[in-house]
């Protein structure tokens, strides 16, 4: 069973907000979030500011806080930008680049991105939590408006001249009334920049924004459509081979003894046998299939819950409680009240489900290892691989090739550690892509959990107290946005049956459907307007415009047919702020149609609208199979549905029209936006649900029952 040390757990959200680690010349910049003050003028470091070109880049180790860190010009005249975030589909490859390109004043076509590659690009402790445009983004505004100023004092001082006399456009530096140019190329001969980011530098206002703020095309798009692109599973490397991994038959088992003579005997085929862990490697993937399936192994098997027992189960197991917010006395004010609204809520474990499943291809060249991984945490799989092996992380190179999604389900390098012992037992480079089988049942899940919400109103309408515990899911959006005087917020650690970790949202989707279903029947016990309540109890301007635009979009007050319903929630995480309303058919049988969606969604300032929709999009629809479908299915630590087969997840069948409203804010700071705009969309259509028909389903997935309420 793995503990909660061994992924990005529930109970370790607040490791998204603040970064532990000891600060070193390495991390230094990382840790500051933006430029050093150091007090040179670029005429002070002329000399040694460019030196040595990049061919042996993989070798050093770069101080974190120079320009060369992160962006270089190289020999070819193209601009390089490193960053230890990664690309999983939600398009910061492009994002990124429009960032750089706009402060250097180039098209993005000139840029060329290197990501997740541990030998070339700065220490990142990860893509998750939607930090990568409020993190990465500044970073690299400041390292590429640092970098302008270099290029126009370099021409300065070449033509004897006043930087302020000279402009940057176009990949030149140009004085008008001389009419003189030099390419950033010229200037820079393919030498890194050594000098220390400039944290003043002036960065481009987003009201001037010509590429950035704009629906640029994704880059490398074609090569996606196209299939050239070449995800890891995709990779051959010469005289690489393929390998599998002996799995248990359960949660919980051990192995007792197993037979592999008859594996063995397969020609081609390298038995791989480390205590517990078993392995086959051949030249081909069928064949290794077919050792595998071989090996006659004998298994101790201990008892684990079912499902249908797993909500008692994690509320009897629960650690001690860790408060999240207290105030007033709930408690005296509850036992003062006639009426309390006291529901429970569950929620079952889902799967990350990703079309891409888990892969990695190892290569062992004397004592470096060199691995191939979709990872979210190229550095965390790093280490991984340094703490296996016991060898030194200099040694350990992990490069991620752009992913087919993660959702907070790659953090962990299983299959970097699996293919790099067989490749480091045959000698080889050997491939290892986990079956579909294998990513449903030994992937984390998202938490299942148990949650006890109990409010109270008093005669003018206002939630006078509030009392939330979370067991299991997680702290993670558990915090109200509302104004209530007295609060007793409590998050409950278990130690889960099954592998869980990090989701879309984290504990958010579980939160804010408990939540916003609470605060909606609220309402409607009161006969109030769940919009004009939640409004009551708000004081947040940006997640009541978000709620506003999304009613008046919708049509909230309009009547509704006979058999529908209007649902609504909303909630912020990470910076986003979001809103959905929702409109349902219930049928006479029970069965459940969504039939539009209408979202508002703000997070500051748009880097790119079209790219921008389509995450909120994304968010939506995944959202969607949480909220109706998905649910996984467990007995005696066994998985019973592991496949798309009889794991539900959204077809387009289930899709209806989608409206989003996307609210640009150029006053605020640009923040995340992939993981905000899923929390809504559940309690949203149970809200719905319940206006439809009167019924109140508290638990999700909404239709479990075959489709039906």
């Amino acid at each position: 069973m793995k503990k909660s040390e061994d992924i990005l757990y529930p109970e370790q959200y607040e490791l998204y907000e603040s970064i532990q680690k000891p600060v070193t010349r390495r991390n230094f910049f990382r840790l500051v979030g933006g430029g050093v003050g150091v007090a040179l003028t670029v005429s002070d470091v002329l000399a040694s500011t460019l030196t040595s070109d990049l061919k042996n880049r993989e070798s050093e180790n770069f101080d974190d806080s120079t320009i060369a860190a992160w962006i270089h010009i190289n020999e070819a005249g193209r601009i390089v930008v490193y960053t230890g975030k990664v690309e999983v589909g939600q398009n910061i490859r492009t994002s990124l680049t429009q960032i750089v390109a706009e402060e250097l004043r180039v098209s993005v076509n000139d840029i060329d991105m290197i990501m997740g590659d541990t030998s070339l690009v700065p220490y990142d402790r990860g893509t998750f939590g939607s930090l990568t445009t409020p993190n990465m983004s500044p970073i690299l505004r400041k390292a590429a408006a640092s970098l302008r100023e270099v290029l126009v004092e370099l021409a300065a001082s070449q033509w004897k001249v006043s930087a302020s006399s000279l402009r940057a456009e176009g990949g030149k530096v140009m004085q008008a009334s001389s009419r003189k140019s030099v390419t950033y190329q010229q200037l820079a001969q393919g030498k890194k920049i050594l000098k220390p980011i400039n944290d003043k530098a002036a960065l481009t206002p987003p009201e001037k924004w010509k590429i950035a703020g704009q629906s640029v095309q994704k880059i490398n798009g074609r090569d996606f459509i196209t299939g050239k692109h070449q995800y890891t599973c995709d990779m051959v490397l010469p005289g690489m081979m393929y390998g599998k991994i002996l799995r248990a038959p359960a949660y919980g088992a051990s192995l007792v003894s197993a037979d592999t003579q008859k594996a063995k005997a397969i020609t081609g085929v390298t038995v791989v046998q480390d205590g517990d862990f078993i392995g086959v490697v051949s030249n081909d993937s069928q064949s290794a299939e077919r050792a595998l399936w071989e090996i006659r192994a004998e298994w101790k098997t201990t008892p684990q819950p079912s499902r249908e027992v797993i909500f008692n189960y994690l509320k009897e197991r629960a650690s001690s409680a860790r408060t999240e917010s207290s105030k007033g006395d709930v408690d005296k004010v509850f036992a003062a009240s006639k009426e309390v609204l006291m529901q429970t809520f569950h929620v079952n474990y889902i799967a990350h489900a990703p079309l891409e499943p888990r892969a990695a291809v190892a290569q062992w060249e004397g004592d470096k290892l060199t691995v191939w991984i979709g990872t979210q945490r190229p550095f965390g799989v790093q280490e991984e691989l340094e703490r296996h092996f016991r060898m030194s992380k200099e040694n350990v190179r992990v490069i991620m090739p752009d992913t087919g999604s993660g959702y907070g389900g790659k953090h962990t390098g299983e299959t970097a550690i699996e293919a790099a012992r067989l490749s480091k037992a045959v000698g080889k480079p050997v491939k290892v892509v986990w079956t579909r089988e294998e990513e449903f049942k030994w992937a984390y899940f998202r938490p299942a959990g148990v949650i006890d919400a109990k409010s109270v109103v008093d005669a003018t309408g206002n939630v006078t107290a509030w009392e939330f515990h979370n067991y299991n899911s997680g702290a993670a959006g558990i915090q109200i946005p509302y104004e209530i005087e007295n609060q007793k917020i409590q998050f409950h650690p278990v130690d889960s049956p099954l592998r869980q970790g990090s989701y879309r949202a984290l504990a958010a989707t579980a939160n804010v459907f408990a939540r916003e279903c609470q605060m909606n029947d609220m309402a409607v016990s009161l006969n109030i307007d769940p919009v004009a309540f939640r409004i009551k109890h708000l004081k947040d301007d940006r997640l009541i415009k978000v709620l506003e635009t999304t009613a008046n979009t919708f049509g909230w007050t309009k009547p509704k047919q006979k058999g529908r319903g209007y649902g609504i929630a909303c909630g912020f995480e990470k910076g986003g702020y979001t809103a959905l309303a929702v409109e349902v058919e219930v049928a006479a049988s029970g069965a459940v149609n969504v039939l539009r969606i209408v979202s508002a969604f703000e997070c500051g300032k748009i880097i790119n609208p079209r790219h921008l929709r389509s995450q909120v999009i994304g968010c939506i629809l995944q959202g969607l199979g949480g909220a109706l479908f998905e649910m996984v299915d467990f007995k005696d630590g066994k998985m019973i549905n592991p496949s798309f087969a009889n794991y539900r997840v959204p077809r387009f069948s289930d899709i209806p029209p989608i409206e989003i409203i996307l609210i640009d804010r150029p006053d605020i700071r640009s923040t995340g936006a992939g993981e905000a705009p899923i929390v809504g969309i559940a309690p949203a259509i149970r809200n719905a649900i319940y206006d439809a028909s009167g019924k109140k389903l508290n638990n999700l997935p909404l239709l479990a029952n075959r489709g039906r309420i």
